[in-house]
């Protein structure tokens, strides 16, 4: 495995908080965040360019670790200043071995998941797999409970792809993508489009050639974790009818579905994630 495709020098100098880093089995570097004290709350961030932990959940998880939770803000393999091979498979099982090898390698038992998009696919893997290890889910429109073919239909798929395709993506190819993220896209900080264009740069190709999720609907019934959802009616990636696979199969699951909200509900909605988020943590 080819660990590391950019000069170090430039993971270096990317616009990010520099954490902690783990090697984890298979020899993979992972980068993360570790904020706050008391239960762990692991944080899966989703595929789009550019994505790090700390620019999906920067306004999210101060609040986390001021509620008394440990957070781990994870940067995904391919992402952030996470290791980024240019000779493997960017599939669910891929992501899933990461994650679990984070939690193996921090010695950690039982964890709450939260993940967005691509996240939300990567804990829903974890719980299914490594069931043990999963105590609590968090998911922000998962992915994981479609067809490919359904997802490449949406229009924000759609742009990623065709942007991503032209070339190097800077600010403003980032804001074209960034914008469908979102129902009001005046909520798009310059700040984000920075962070994720400095990184865009450095992911390799095979990233989205390779990256496959299987459709985990059948499999929802072997849940058997507390489950919390959010989606926006207005998503442009995940069409939110997913929603009703949970609820139809999974007994513990609760979702809080938001008008005028796009993929991207801790940012669009904030306070109302944030709150929802750390009272269903402290329900015992």
């Amino acid at each position: 495995m080819n660990q590391q495709t950019t000069n170090p020098d430039q993971i270096q100098d990317l616009p990010l908080p520099i954490g902690k880093f783990v090697t984890i089995k298979n020899g993979l570097k992972l980068h993360y965040l570790d904020e706050g004290h008391g239960p762990v709350v692991i944080w899966l961030h989703g595929s789009g360019p550019g994505a790090s932990g700390f620019s999906n959940f920067k306004s999210n998880y101060p609040e986390f670790s001021n509620a008394g939770y440990r957070n781990i803000i994870l940067d995904l393999p391919g992402f952030g200043r996470s290791d980024k091979p240019s000779d493997v498979n960017y599939d669910l099982a891929f992501f899933v071995t990461a994650l679990n090898g984070l939690i193996e390698a921090l010695d950690f038992s039982k964890v709450t998941l939260l993940g967005n998009s691509l996240g939300g696919a990567i804990a829903l893997g974890q719980a299914l797999d490594y069931p043990d290890t999963v105590e609590r889910l968090i998911l922000m429109a998962p992915g994981g409970v479609e067809e490919r073919e359904t997802y490449f239909e949406m229009e924000g798929i759609l742009r990623m792809v065709e942007v991503f395709a032209r070339g190097p993506m800077g600010v403003e190819e980032m804001r074209e993508v960034m914008q469908l993220q979102l129902f009001d896209s005046e909520v798009l900080s310059e700040e984000i489009l920075a962070e994720r264009a400095a990184v865009a740069v450095l992911q390799p190709a095979n990233l989205f050639t390779t990256m496959m999720v299987p459709n985990m609907t059948e499999r929802l019934q072997e849940l058997n974790c507390p489950v919390l959802g959010f989606w926006g009616t207005n998503d442009k990636f995940n069409p939110h009818e997913g929603m009703h696979k949970f609820l139809d199969n999974v007994p513990t699951a609760r979702f809080i579905m938001l008008n005028r909200c796009g993929h991207w509900v801790q940012v669009e909605h904030t306070s109302l994630f944030n709150r929802s988020c750390i009272d269903f943590l402290q329900r015992g």
